[in-house]
């Protein structure tokens, strides 16, 4: 196949994330320009071998990154957009990290390689820009998981990343009345409880009241994968990675006009 059949169709949503970075689409255009001119004046870079999306960001990073003032902080011009001004306040590599995984969908992996970082720099990387995240959207997090083990884990590394855990519960009525208590902004959901009851029977009646963004984390994806509609936003399957997590929990609360600072609420 041709190059230009190869990246032809990740240009349009490699233009989302160039805008994305760059704080605008008239400067990220700019730099998708400049990949197609590289690839046209040397074709040989494009790994004909490797995945097309995956190559065509790992050479749009090497372009990027190239740039010193990519390097700096406040790289793009202020917005109106709420999320813009949100991504223009976290580091720049960390920045590429969180963008890469929340918005292009790429999983830990396969993000690091277009980053040409090992797999423990990638982590830290997530990790930063899950902390700035939180310092902008900080909120509580109500945990649902009958597993001790399983939920203290989830409880330190919610609060590493700068939230507050209002509590953990093992039942659906546990779940139903924590979350009326404290209003979380954030609720991570296993599916199977303590004595039988559903964890997605109680995410149900807790938006019954409120509206709040939610995270399943089970053993069972298929129980929600159904193939129906509405299916979940945001699923993690166990055993799960910690920088899948801290992946995710970030991208919940960045994304969700309804995430408050934890400061603000009363519980």
């Amino acid at each position: 196949m041709s190059i230009s059949s190869l990246i032809g169709p990740q240009i349009p949503l490699l233009r989302r994330y160039a805008r994305a970075l760059s704080g605008s689409q008239a400067s990220g255009d700019a730099y998708v320009a400049a990949l197609l001119e590289t690839l046209i004046a040397d074709p040989k870079l494009f790994d004909r071998d490797a995945e097309p999306r995956e190559e065509t960001y790992r050479l749009f990073s090497r372009i990027w990154n190239a740039m010193p003032l990519n390097g700096e902080g406040g790289a793009g011009p202020s917005s109106a957009s709420l999320t813009d001004r949100r991504l223009e306040a976290i580091t720049p590599r960390p920045r590429q990290a969180f963008l890469l995984t929340a918005v292009e969908g790429f999983d830990p992996e396969r993000a690091a390689r277009i980053l040409d970082v090992e797999g423990d720099e990638f982590e830290r990387l997530i990790d930063v820009a899950g902390r700035e995240i939180s310092a902008q959207v900080a909120s509580k997090v109500a945990i649902i998981e009958d597993e001790p083990l399983i939920a203290m884990d989830l409880e330190t590394l919610v609060e590493s990343l700068g939230h507050e855990v209002v509590g953990l519960a093992r039942t659906r009525v546990e779940a139903v009345a924590l979350a009326q208590a404290t209003r979380p902004g954030l609720v991570l959901a296993d599916i199977r409880l303590a004595d039988g009851s559903s964890g997605l029977d109680a995410v149900n009646e807790i938006l019954e009241s409120f509206g709040v963004p939610v995270i399943f984390i089970t053993a069972y994806p298929e129980t929600l994968l159904t193939g129906q509609r509405p299916e979940p936003a945001f699923l993690i399957s166990k055993p799960f990675r910690v920088e899948t997590v801290k992946a995710i929990v970030s991208q919940a609360l960045f994304f969700n006009e309804l995430a408050r600072p934890a400061a603000r609420r009363t519980a």
